[in-house]
């Protein structure tokens, strides 16, 4: 199990970094906004130049219609733009817009710009990531969460623990009470159907999971949730996973299945062996496989097991 301690000291750090940000908008604010700004309006400049636009590079061109979109007035528009900046990976001022796009007022944008982060790669950004955690808007903090798991930042697990089980984690402070909406079987499927950016793993399910889905069900984002916490080193979410394979739901069984064979860990195997007998074929095949999967795993050691456990605390606190 995590000791509180440890985490105590990873969400004071949190924290830190949300007043220190905070302070340092209210005294940077102009700075940090100078830039995308000021670039923008020189791009903006060919465009009421004709001569000037002529002599535009292509890439010239492409930076002004993306910095001309993230300051749109419609915020559709921006959301797009802030979107197709996830397409910049390693590109340090697509990293610096989409984080200034994180604090949009709009959701949407917010959002995308989210979503940006963790495909760009953008590992400055981890920070302003755990940040959004605590957004007021679920779809963001699910964004965040997603991010920054493809950053290999353990925290982004927690949420999706809370997806799956509709609990917070022991000792847990990141995410805000506006996420009890996660709670809400018709809040998630809205999520599920209007925000859906990934997190629905219907391709590697099947068709049959994808008929079973209806605009009041929140399975789609609790199965996916089940499969994001596959490589999650807390022991709750190896128990989180057990319990979930014997969840009223096919598409949450077969994915909770699908998570524990990746786990690697042998000693599951009794846990789950009833999902062989499961009156759905495609819960059944999946329960057959990862036993067959399981069973020919070497046996996790003890010590193995806790120095693993270690690492992945020690990892957190960095």
């Amino acid at each position: 199990m995590r000791k509180p301690s440890m985490m105590l000291r990873k969400r004071t750090s949190v924290r830190i970094r949300t007043v220190g940000l905070l302070i340092l908008l209210g005294v940077l604010g102009g700075a940090q906004a100078q830039s995308p700004i000021s670039l923008s309006r020189q791009a903006k400049q060919p465009a009421n130049n004709p001569s000037a636009r002529l002599a535009e590079t292509p890439q010239q061109k492409a930076w002004r219609i993306l910095h001309e979109g993230l300051e749109d007035k419609n915020a559709d528009r921006r959301a797009k733009a802030a979107r197709a900046l996830g397409l910049l990976t390693g590109n340090a001022e697509a990293e610096k817009a989409a984080v200034l796009a994180l604090q949009d007022e709009k959701p949407n944008v917010r959002l995308a710009a989210a979503v940006s982060l963790g495909s760009m790669h953008a590992e400055h950004s981890k920070g302003n990531l755990e940040e959004a955690l605590g957004d007021s808007e679920p779809s963001v903090v699910l964004a965040a969460a997603n991010s920054l798991l493809l950053l290999h930042d353990d925290v982004g697990y927690d949420t999706y623990y809370e997806v799956l089980t509709g609990e917070k984690r022991a000792s847990k402070g990141l995410i805000k009470e506006q996420l009890d909406t996660l709670k809400n079987k018709k809040k998630m499927a809205q999520l599920g159907f209007e925000d859906g950016i990934g997190f629905i793993p219907f391709a590697g399910m099947g068709y049959e999971i994808f008929k079973t889905v209806t605009k009041n069900d929140s399975s789609p984002l609790r199965a996916a949730a089940a499969k994001k916490l596959a490589h999650d080193p807390e022991l709750d979410a190896a128990e989180a996973l057990v319990k979930a394979s014997g969840d009223k739901n096919l598409a949450v069984r077969a994915a909770a299945l699908e998570a524990i064979a990746l786990r690697e860990d042998r000693s599951l195997v009794p846990k789950i062996s009833a999902a062989l007998d499961d009156e759905k074929e495609l819960v059944r095949f999946t329960a057959a496989a990862c036993v067959a999967h399981l069973s020919v795993v070497p046996e996790k050691t003890p010590s193995s097991n806790g120095s693993k456990l270690v690492a992945a605390i020690h990892a957190r606190k960095k």
